[in-house]
């Protein structure tokens, strides 16, 4: 077993697992995949490939038909039982129809006969991630939109599928979870799906709301009090970390609460305990927090208006919601379902949108988000006379304020050579977020070589 190729990405790099006893094949494959992106393992038996492959937990097998000690058919069946969707590409240096229809028969996404070009090799393994990231997506999207508690999460952009395969992720986890975004786009219900798909799915979630709640009854609220801990707790109280015992706290707008609260919550994070105010006994407690923010804490941190260590504890697992605005195409399904939902509230007979009404919510910004899109399809279905929903229904700051185009903004002083940088570390963040962190795939997008994007 050889120690896994470096590779250097800004996300975690896809895990290919090869096991083939040949050096020659295992020194040209480790330095294609290194080239290509991939982090590459390596084992030469069946035995030593079959343990590779649970304890790692590869994306994709690369697996030889002859093997010392096994036939590389029988550990293909062996692998499949561990994960029937784990792609595995078989390949031999005898290659023949009989055994190319066994192994698809058991189960592998292809057959390579050696020898083989390096074009072929890197093709078939990004059409088998690309087929096993698919159905992957679609069951997921199938789950998340079919299940109690995902209902109101409409969104099939590509940076919505990302933040349900985080909720997959995340939820069943202990560890807190630190959910980011703007204003209006959706947290709270995203830390609702993290509970509903959690262990605690059948204890409660409560939410504090961190902005709304006064400074001076912070304190009581979260922790409660003892009778006579201040004037008018004429008895004891219990509160929001009793009320979530066993369930789920979320922090809503975590950012306003107060610096010396700060330090009592991570006491509770770290030992599970918390003091009612005014009492001498501490109380164990089993809650699991998860916080949301639509400002940037690391920012507070460095005005020491947030404390670091709250934040790291914080930012354990961190999901972030896109705005509305970078993610277009879920304007449409979003405001369909907003449209159905509340033409049944106000009982109207909305068959649809009249012309030009789609046309016009698809061409504004909404810098308020998905709130404010729903605050727009209340208002218009709510004035609404007929059976479609038209563009003089809607909100006039929406059917006036159409999408600009944006002028770039040079601050002043700045070098030409600098404002191209900027703009090409851009172009490659973007182009390796839409290609998974595979380097090959983001060279493509960017028509560049995959060695020109690596050097860069």
């Amino acid at each position: 077993m050889t120690v896994p190729t470096s590779t250097s990405s800004t996300t975690p790099p896809t895990r290919i697992v090869v096991v083939d006893d040949e050096p020659v094949v295992q020194d040209v494959l480790g330095r294609l995949l290194s080239r290509a992106g991939y982090e590459a393992l390596f084992a030469t038996s069946a035995r030593d490939g079959l343990a590779l492959v649970e304890e790692e937990d590869p994306d994709l097998v690369v697996l030889d038909v002859m093997l010392p000690d096994r036939n590389g058919l029988e550990l293909l069946e062996a692998i499949k039982k561990q994960n029937s969707e784990r792609p595995v590409i078989m390949m031999t240096a005898y290659g023949s129809v009989e055994n190319a229809v066994a192994a698809m028969k058991q189960g592998a996404y292809h057959y390579l006969t050696k020898p083989f070009s390096n074009d072929e090799v890197l093709l078939l393994i990004e059409k088998a991630l690309d087929a096993c990231r698919l159905r992957q997506e679609n069951r997921l999207l199938r789950s998340l939109l079919g299940e109690e508690g995902f209902e109101n999460i409409v969104g099939k952009s590509r940076a919505m599928r990302s933040v349900f395969r985080l909720v997959e992720q995340v939820a069943p986890a202990r560890s807190t979870v630190l959910i980011v975004g703007e204003s209006g786009t959706g947290k709270e219900l995203v830390a609702r799906a993290i509970h509903n798909r959690s262990g605690r799915s059948g204890d409660p979630f409560v939410t504090v709301n961190s902005g709304s709640i006064p400074p001076d009854l912070m304190e009581s609220n979260l922790f409660g009090h003892v009778k006579g801990a201040f004037t008018g707790a004429v008895q004891a109280a219990n509160g929001l970390f009793t009320a979530a015992a066993g369930g789920t706290l979320f922090f809503d707008e975590i950012g306003t609460v107060r610096l010396d609260l700060q330090a009592k919550l991570l006491r509770v994070i770290q030992e599970r305990s918390f003091m009612p105010v005014g009492s001498t006994q501490s109380l164990d407690v089993d809650v699991r927090i998860l916080a949301a923010t639509n400002v940037d804490l690391r920012t507070l941190v460095e005005r020491r208006e947030f404390r670091e260590d709250l934040y790291y504890r914080l930012n354990v697992l961190r999901v972030e919601v896109p705005p509305l605005r970078e993610r277009q195409e879920d304007i449409r399904p979003l405001a369909e379902h907003f449209m159905k939902k509340y033409a049944l509230e106000n009982d109207k007979p909305l068959e649809g949108f009249g012309p030009g009404a789609m046309a016009v919510l698809l061409d504004y910004s909404w810098p308020g988000n998905v709130r404010q899109l729903e605050n727009a399809i209340i208002q218009g279905v709510v004035l609404s006379s007929g059976t479609t929903l038209s563009v003089d229904d809607l909100p006039a700051e929406v059917r006036e304020k159409r999408r600009l185009p944006v002028e770039p903004v040079l601050p002043r002083g700045i070098s030409l050579g600098d404002a191209m940088a900027e703009t090409e570390r851009r172009l490659i963040r973007e182009a390796l977020n839409r290609a998974g962190g595979v380097q090959r795939r983001a060279a493509g997008y960017l028509k560049i070589r995959p060695t020109t994007l690596s050097e860069k």
